[in-house]
């Protein structure tokens, strides 16, 4: 009796450790140091991979500014290759002083939804996910490289051809054709701003200004019942068209995996 409470116990002590090396960093400005030195090595090939990039994040969590820091750096240094960007400001950091202007609770549950698919114990931010099919906890530069470019090596099997056009006053037309249907999938888009700058007057980044890349500020799902079709989405409060762009992706509702992603900029 006496072993199992001193295993359980260790167990207990190792879970809040690890949780503490990434809801705890040393400090902001010593990890965005780190990033800023590094350069990101990404391994490509000729197979037309892609990599759909998730970050799950919050201006209320003290580890979430490098993680940030890191996906803008990676963005940046990746221009040319087939790697999607979107950050997902989840909402149950709000509680703790500070409210997250982009956070949303559609965003809190779409990450319940990958703790399921991943069968995972716990949320947490920052949280990457890859193609719907791996995750990693924190801001380790070499641990995102690495599971980005195996994402890019991987032929894909379906593809996503996406047009938009914001002519209507109060939604976005899309017209989008994939070359097959797959069971279990649905179409989502994701209307993203493209960066925004936000002083947090509250909470564990108090005093800090926070620069955000790939916000998305909505995600609408659609059954996959045809190869081609049109549909709509709404536009968002203070829409611009050169600050805004659409990602989508064709994800298995049973599963996570995206097997299939396109982006338009609205012009």
């Amino acid at each position: 009796m006496k072993n199992t409470l001193l295993i359980s116990a260790l167990v207990a002590l190792s879970v809040l450790f690890s949780l503490n090396c990434f809801m705890f960093p040393d400090s902001y400005e010593e990890l965005t140091g780190k990033l800023k030195s590094e350069k990101i090595k990404l391994e490509t090939s000729n197979t037309n991979g892609f990599a759909v990039v998730e970050l799950f994040t919050s201006e209320g969590c003290s580890s979430c500014p490098p993680a940030d820091e890191l996906m803008a750096k990676l963005q940046q240094e990746s221009q040319n290759q087939n790697i999607y960007f979107l950050a997902y400001h989840v909402d149950y950091w709000d509680r703790l002083g500070w409210k997250d202007q982009f956070s949303s609770n559609e965003f809190t549950v779409r990450q319940q939804q990958y703790q399921n698919w991943l069968n995972l114990y716990v949320m947490y931010t920052p949280q990457f996910i890859i193609n719907g099919m791996t995750e990693f906890a924190g801001y380790n530069e070499t641990t995102l490289s690495k599971k980005i470019s195996d994402a890019l090596v991987m032929k894909p099997t379906s593809n996503l051809e996406l047009i938009a056009k914001s002519t209507d006053k109060d939604s976005i037309s899309i017209h989008f054709k994939t070359n097959e249907i797959q069971e279990n999938s649905n179409l989502f888009i994701a209307t993203v701003q493209k960066e925004a700058i936000s002083k947090v007057a509250r909470g564990e980044n108090k005093g800090a200004t926070l620069h955000h890349v790939q916000i998305v500020r909505q995600l609408k799902g659609f059954p996959l019942n045809e190869k081609e079709d049109n549909l709509k989405v709404a536009k968002p409060t203070n829409f611009e068209a050169k600050n805004w762009e659409l990602i989508g992706f064709i994800q298995n509702i049973s599963t996570g995996k995206i097997s299939a992603t396109a982006k338009v900029n609205l012009m």
